[in-house]
C-alpha cells in the first residue's frame, strides 16, 4: 500500500480498481496484472506518483510559543500605520525592510530583519477558532479540533514518538514552560511525552527520590508497588501500568549528571548570555544546549513574564507595552538563529514561531485588539528548507488571504516533512487508525 495514502484515498482507488475489474467481467482479485484493465494496483501507483512528498533532513525542531495570540499586523506582516485614538485601522508600529527584497516586518524586529534570509514567513495560516484561547492553542498544537472521544497528540509528541531522541541520555521532547494536555502525547502514551522545565537553572524536578527517602525506605516502597502490580490483572490495567513503568524508567535514565550538566548556562561566555538577553533569552540558550545534547523537539514558552501585563493577548491597554514583548522575542530569536548557525546546527534545526491566532487591524474600544483567525503569521527559520521567502499574501490590512492559504494541517505537514516524518502515516489510538495530519500537505515549494 502507498504509505502516503490515507484510508479515504485508499478506499477510493481500490473501489475504482474493483469497478474496472467488474466492467471487464473479471473477479476483483484477478484484475491486477491484466493488460488494459485499470486495476487498483496501477491506480495506487499513479496516486503514489502524485502525492509522494519530499522528506527533509532536519534533525531537530524548536517551537517558540507566543501564548495569547500575537498580532500578524504588528509583527511579521505589517501594513499601513493605524491610530487607535482616531479609530484608524492599521499597524501599531512603523515597518522596516528586511534581508528579503520586498518583505517588511515591524520596526521592533530590528535584529531579525537583517537576517531574514534565514527565515521562511508563513503569512496565510488560518483556522476557524476565534474566541477560545484553549481551543485555538489545542488546534495549533494538534492540528485538529478538540475531540470528545480521542485525545490527539501534539506535533512535538508526534515527532518525539516517530524519531526518538537524537542522542543518548536525553529525552526526545522537552517543554520549557508549563505542562498541559494540549502539548502532550494524547493516545501515544509515555513514549511521546515531554520533560518539562519551569526555569533555566534547576533542571527537571522529581527524577530522584526526595532526600528524606533513604535506601531502605525506597526498597520497601518498591516491594509494596510490586504487590500492587500483581493485583492489576486486567488487560486495561496492565496497559496503564506498563505506561507508568516506562515513565519511571525514563526518569531514572535521565537522573544522572549527563543530562543535568546541560543546565549549567554559566559554562557559556558572559558575552553570549548577554546576547540572548533576559529569562526568555536564557531559555533559548538552554534550547541550543538541549539540541546539541540530542533532544529532538523543544517547545519554549515566551509569555510567562507578562512584560506588558497581558502577554500577547493585547486587548485594551495591554497593547501599549506590546513592543517590549516584540523586542524581547527579537533579541532572543536572532541570537538563537545566529548561535545555531555558528554551531553548524541551523540547517539541521527547524525553528517555528507559532501562536494560537492573530489580531484584527481595527482597534477595540480600549485601544487594543481582539482575536482574528482568518489569517495570521507563523515565522520559521533554518531546517534545511528554502528560506528567504514569504509564503502567501494578505490584503491591505492583513485581514484576509489574497493568495496561497496555508491550513494548520498544511503547516504541520511541512514541519513533519522537514523533520523526516511522513505526514500521511497512520498512528493508532487503540485499534483506530489516525493519520498524523488531518489531510495536511507540505508546502512543496520549500523543498525544491
Amino acid at each position: 500500500m502507498n504509505p502516503f495514502l490515507n484510508r479515504r484515498d485508499f478506499n477510493q482507488y481500490t473501489t475504482l480498481g474493483g469497478a474496472a475489474a467488474l466492467s471487464a467481467g473479471l473477479p476483483f482479485g484477478l484484475s491486477a496484472g491484466i493488460q488494459g484493465v485499470g486495476s487498483a494496483s496501477s491506480l495506487l501507483a499513479e496516486e503514489h506518483a502524485k502525492v509522494s512528498f519530499p522528506m527533509g533532513k532536519a534533525e531537530h525542531c524548536v517551537m517558540i510559543w507566543l501564548g495569547g495570540g500575537a498580532g500578524q499586523i504588528d509583527t511579521w506582516d505589517p501594513k499601513v500605520k493605524g491610530d487607535p485614538k482616531a479609530n484608524k485601522a492599521g499597524s501599531y508600529y512603523d515597518k522596516i525592510q528586511t534581508a528579503i527584497p520586498g518583505v517588511e516586518v515591524c520596526e521592533h524586529l530590528s535584529r531579525c530583519a537583517p537576517i531574514m534570509d534565514r527565515f521562511t514567513l508563513f503569512r496565510t495560516v488560518h483556522h476557524d477558532v476565534i474566541d477560545e484561547h484553549a481551543a485555538a492553542t489545542n488546534r495549533m498544537h494538534t492540528g485538529r479540533p478538540v475531540s470528545e472521544t480521542v485525545i490527539y497528540p501534539s506535533v512535538g509528541s508526534v515527532i518525539a514518538h516517530q524519531r526518538g531522541a537524537a542522542g543518548d541520555g536525553v529525552p526526545a521532547y522537552v517543554l520549557i514552560g508549563y505542562p498541559s494536555t494540549t502539548r502532550g502525547p494524547g493516545f501515544l502514551g509515555s513514549k511521546g511525552n515531554y520533560v518539562y522545565l519551569t526555569d533555566t537553572e534547576s533542571g527537571p524536578q522529581g527524577f530522584q527520590p526526595a532526600s528524606v527517602i533513604r535506601q531502605e525506605r525506597q526498597v520497601r516502597r518498591n516491594e509494596l508497588l510490586k504487590k500492587v502490580r500483581q493485583l492489576n490483572t486486567t488487560e486495561e490495567k496492565q496497559a496503564l501500568l506498563k505506561n507508568y513503568e516506562s515513565m519511571i524508567d525514563e526518569a531514572q535514565r535521565l537522573a544522572g549528571p549527563q543530562f543535568m550538566r546541560i543546565f549549567d548556562l554559566k559554562s557559556e561566555s558572559a558575552d553570549l548570555r548577554n546576547e540572548y538577553g533576559g529569562e526568555f533569552g536564557q531559555r533559548c540558550l538552554l534550547t541550543r544546549r538541549l539540541l546539541q545534547s540530542g533532544v529532538r523537539f523543544v517547545e519554549v514558552s515566551h509569555n510567562l513574564n507578562f512584560l506588558n501585563g497581558t502577554g500577547w493577548d493585547v486587548h485594551n491597554d495591554g497593547i501599549v507595552q506590546q513592543h517590549r514583548l516584540i523586542q524581547e522575542l527579537d533579541q532572543a530569536l536572532a541570537a538563537l538563529v545566529l548561535d545555531l548557525e555558528r554551531h553548524k546546527l541551523l540547517d539541521k534545526t527547524l525553528i517555528v514561531v507559532s501562536t494560537e491566532f492573530g489580531r484584527p487591524a481595527k482597534f477595540d474600544g480600549g485601544g487594543g485588539r481582539g482575536h482574528h483567525g482568518k489569517c495570521f503569521s507563523v515565522a520559521c527559520a533554518g531546517g534545511g528548507i528554502k528560506t528567504g521567502v514569504a509564503i502567501g499574501e494578505t490584503d491591505d490590512l492583513a485581514m484576509n488571504i489574497v493568495s496561497r492559504p496555508v491550513s494548520v494541517p498544511d503547516l504541520h505537514a511541512t514541519m513533519y516533512a522537514t523533520c523526516g516524518v511522513n505526514p500521511r502515516e497512520e498512528l493508532y489510538a487503540g485499534e483506530r487508525p489516525v493519520p498524523i495530519t488531518d489531510g495536511g500537505t507540505p508546502v512543496l515549494e520549500l523543498f525544491s
